[in-house]
């Protein structure tokens, strides 16, 4: 029998702390939450100050400061309920290989592989968190009403390679196998997916060998001019054509290019900047 339907996907921004300085700004679903103990947030990068690292950045590797890079995941793990050494963190970059922990044992091959590089987890153990980083990129979410779910990074190279159509499809054939649903095609019917923040359309500006690539792969209607690729549209619709209807998938209206006191942009800061995230866990308890 297959799990109970989920309900439509729906962000909600959900604010916590009680100091202007210490605001972590989130967007999660508690419909999915409720239904399939979920927790998912895309995170915003809260209070700034004058360097492009303040806020909640939560990766270490751009500025070389560890210390606040931890602070910021582990206080962002207490808020969704992770433990924060069951989070897997990849070492992104920019391709479309995927990490599995689909048990206990699975684990530590998880986070070795994620350390060696990957751009996609998907989880289908209990109490193990994903968490990747964002400047600009798509982050793309995917939750099963098993409880198992994905998380993407996709950038040009892997929106236009297919990396969320790929962790789609990893995902329900990890629930198809286990036997939460009867085929790979009705556990990718029955998913949400979540699209954050990212560069839009009006602002993502790329070469012609680009815009060729992704709409070879996507279609015309993804390029809304010569110059222009719309990423979000482009990983629409490869999550449509990985079997995950049109209404399952919501968006962030966001462009982290145009509003950059709100969300990490690399290309609105010049390349210089902190990283927001994209998390998901189902946590034994709290979140």
């Amino acid at each position: 029998m297959s799990p109970h339907p989920l309900p439509l996907p729906r962000l909600e921004r959900r604010e916590v702390g009680e100091r202007p300085q210490d605001l972590l700004v989130m967007h999660t679903d508690e419909g999915l939450f409720a239904s399939a103990g979920i927790r998912i947030g895309f995170t915003e990068r809260g209070p700034i100050a004058d360097s492009p690292f303040s806020g909640l950045n939560l990766s270490a590797t751009v500025d070389g400061d560890e210390g606040a890079a931890r602070a910021a995941i582990r206080r962002l793990c207490a808020v969704v309920g992770a433990t924060e050494d069951r989070t897997i963190r990849p070492r992104q970059v920019h391709g479309t290989h995927l990490v599995t922990a689909s048990s206990e044992a699975s684990l530590p091959d998880a986070m070795d592989g994620a350390a060696e590089g990957a751009d996609g987890v998907v989880v289908t153990a209990p109490d193990v968190a994903a968490l990747l980083c964002f400047a600009d990129c798509a982050p793309v979410i995917i939750a099963s009403p098993s409880g198992s779910f994905a998380v993407a990074h996709a950038g040009w190279r892997g929106a236009v390679a297919g990396i969320a159509g790929d962790a789609a499809r990893a995902l329900a054939a990890q629930d198809a196998a286990r036997g939460a649903f009867p085929s790979a095609e009705a556990a990718a019917q029955g998913c949400n997916a979540y699209i954050g923040p990212c560069i839009h359309g009006e602002c993502f500006e790329v070469g012609p060998d680009v815009r060729d690539r992704f709409v070879e792969r996507f279609g015309r209607a993804c390029a809304p001019d010569e110059a222009h690729v719309d990423l979000v549209r482009a990983v629409r619709v490869d999550l449509k054509r990985a079997g995950i209807p049109s209404e399952r998938i919501a968006v962030l209206d966001a462009c982290t290019a145009c509003e950059p006191d709100r969300f990490f942009s690399y290309r609105a800061c010049g390349g210089t900047c902190g990283r927001h995230g994209a998390i998901a866990c189902r946590p034994t308890e709290g979140g």
